[in-house]
């Protein structure tokens, strides 16, 4: 291999906004990711719907059945 040419590996905290961190290895000192296994439906068994801009409501709304 060459020297020099690759990046630096080392510790890193993957951190997810409902607040669980994972220790890891990258050659990224931090990683912020929106959904973890802490809080994924999937795993949780909990349905939750993040909107942040009103996608839900106008699908609902674009696609409700008519009587």
């Amino acid at each position: 291999m060459k020297k020099d040419i690759h990046p630096d590996y080392k510790k890193c905290k993957i951190k997810c906004v409902c607040g669980n961190e994972i220790e890891t290895g990258s050659v990224q000192e931090d990683i912020t990711v929106e959904i973890c296994n802490a809080c994924h439906p999937f795993y949780t068994g909990n349905q939750k719907i993040l909107d942040s801009e009103g996608r839900v409501e106008r699908f609902k709304k674009r696609y409700e059945q008519k009587k």
